[in-house]
């Protein structure tokens, strides 16, 4: 009965541990987050200052992750006074995720 119960308990931290590490990777909620939070600069500005609803985003369909990356960073960098994202982070992996969403849906 013992083994069970540890076995049944270590089968629960690492399910729990697998969420957590999903949880690190890119999310579309996350994006949208990220999109509409003034925090990502200094200008008091959002992504959705320019972008709202996802208007002006023509090509994002079309871009590689890589080349939406430093597109994001160049808004951040500039309009939105703030520091540019790690292009290999979980944030900015949910913002590509997030923009390719709103252009794929016609915005």
């Amino acid at each position: 009965m013992k083994r069970i119960t540890v076995l049944v308990v270590a089968c629960g931290i690492f399910i729990n541990a697998g969420g957590a590490l999903a949880a690190d990777g890119p999310l579309l909620e996350r994006g949208q987050q990220l999109f509409e939070s003034v925090k990502l600069g200094t200008s008091g500005k959002s992504c959705t200052s320019c972008h709202q609803g996802g208007k002006n985003l023509k090509g994002a369909e079309t871009s590689t992750e890589e080349q939406l990356a430093d597109t994001i960073n160049t808004c951040i960098a500039g309009p939105l006074k703030g520091k540019q994202l790690d292009p290999e982070s979980a944030d900015m992996k949910s913002m590509v995720l997030y923009l390719k969403s709103l252009a794929g849906s016609g915005k």
